[in-house]
């Protein structure tokens, strides 16, 4: 579990294809290891990873097939910024919302704006994913917690501030950038109960 808010930016290393995924190599730049042991996880772009072998000041994590296929890991080359999150613990703040690192699917930066000292994105989600981005819900893009302005069918907005700039790849997105997205999982457990309800209603009106 993680809470959206990047501890650093990291860099690919090295990206290794094995049967049926890959294995990256992560700098990890600013963030510090010493606490994380093998198979402890961390958030690459959004995404989930354990990691399996640690080195001076990077580490190594395998990539699945479903998270090439869902995620953009499948995109990046060696030299690649990435946003970085050791896993939350329940000692440290929810300074975000919370995010569990399974990518929902990827998104298309459409446009982006500057307004005053900050940076307006617009995206456009998978069209299946649309009905659980609500206005001033959370959403997480590449890995950070973000509150969502505005919503139009499958597009949103969201408002990116000076700090989130400067400690995120944010600042590197231009038109077309595929980012990966998580949506805020209440809607998703919402959607599922609704879903039980209606059956289970449906289920007593035809006996």
């Amino acid at each position: 579990m993680f809470s959206g808010i990047v501890n650093a930016i990291g860099t690919v290393a090295r990206v290794d294809a094995i049967d049926m995924g890959c294995c990256l190599r992560v700098s990890t730049g600013a963030l510090r290891l010493d606490a994380v042991q093998i198979g402890d996880s961390i958030s690459v772009n959004g995404v989930c990873l354990t990691v399996i072998a640690l080195h001076a000041d990077a580490f190594d994590a395998d990539v699945s097939v479903e998270s090439l296929d869902r995620t953009t890991l499948g995109e990046l080359h060696s030299g690649d910024p990435a946003n970085l999150e050791l896993a939350l613990t329940l000692a440290q703040p929810l300074g975000g919302h919370l995010v569990t690192g399974h990518i929902d699917g990827v998104a298309e930066i459409v446009s982006t704006a500057q307004q005053g000292t900050s940076r307006r994105l617009k995206l456009m989600a998978p069209a299946e994913l649309g009905r659980y981005i609500a206005s001033k819900g959370s959403v997480a893009i590449d890995g950070v917690s973000l509150t969502v302005n505005a919503v139009d069918g499958s597009g949103f907005e969201v408002m990116i501030v000076p700090h989130t700039l400067e400690s995120t790849i944010i600042s590197d997105y231009r038109d077309g950038t595929r980012v990966n997205i998580e949506v805020d999982m209440i809607a998703r457990y919402l959607e599922r109960i609704l879903q039980y309800t209606d059956a289970s209603t449906n289920s007593e009106g035809a006996k």
